[in-house]
């Protein structure tokens, strides 16, 4: 009888490391195109957003990726006390969160400013194509062992904590914070900027795009690291 073939012989190997550059560029990218959307970002990125604009006027200098790390490491103090632990690698996620910061103001530099695009064809394929780079970055970002952003870090400590599912965290997660997306919209701003029927679709869509993408790229690569020695001194 003829062995089958080894599937993991037709992956590529070692995307580790690529997996984390991924993570973070692609979904800034993912983020500035739905800003310039003006659907309404993801209820992850909209906290950070609306505080950026509600303070835009009085500190020029806070600019949405400035107001990306700083909300943050609010949460990474919120998810301390919710796992009740501290560990020194989590401070390795705020400077990978600070990264993702420059990153987003990079590609809204590139796009001329976070002011929306004035085409709706336009607004709709930025957003289309903002959310499925996102989701696709999550996915890769699931797979590093690499620092991670609090985002996603918060999502898998708290399923590791407690055993959860880390894809329903991530769908309770986007519900949490959707509602205090919205409250804080209405609140600073005395609207809804930054937060839209966007917000509200993505909510629902993105955990299981980010499933969907996880078993894609599963198919095509394995995630071991090609410098262990880095990723060993990053997990300490």
């Amino acid at each position: 009888m003829t062995p089958e073939p080894n599937r993991n012989e037709k992956k590529i190997g070692g995307m580790n490391e690529a997996a984390w550059v991924i993570g973070i560029v692609v979904c800034a990218l993912g983020v500035a195109l739905c800003t310039k959307a003006n659907f309404g970002l993801s209820m992850i990125a909209a906290p950070p957003f609306i505080l950026h604009y509600a303070l835009r006027d009085a500190f020029p200098w806070f600019t949405q990726g400035t107001a990306e790390y700083v909300w943050q490491g609010v949460l990474l103090i919120l998810m301390c006390v919710a796992v009740q632990r501290f560990r020194w690698r989590y401070l390795y996620s705020f400077g990978t969160a600070v990264i993702a910061g420059l990153c987003i103001d990079g590609w809204l530099f590139v796009f001329g400013g976070n002011a929306p695009y004035e085409s709706m064809a336009v607004r709709i394929i930025a957003f289309a194509a903002g959310e499925l780079l996102t989701s696709l970055a999550i996915a890769f970002v699931f797979r590093t062992s690499l620092p991670i952003q609090i985002y996603e870090l918060l999502v898998r400590e708290i399923a590791d904590r407690f055993g959860f599912d880390v894809n329903r965290v991530k769908l309770v997660n986007d519900i949490a914070m959707l509602l205090l997306s919205a409250a804080l919209s209405f609140l600073l701003t005395g609207g809804f900027h930054g937060f839209g029927i966007g917000t509200i679709l993505i909510t629902f869509v993105n955990a299981p795009l980010i499933a969907l993408f996880g078993r894609l790229i599963d198919r095509f690569f394995t995630f071991e690291p090609r410098f262990p020695k880095l990723t060993a001194a990053l997990r300490q």
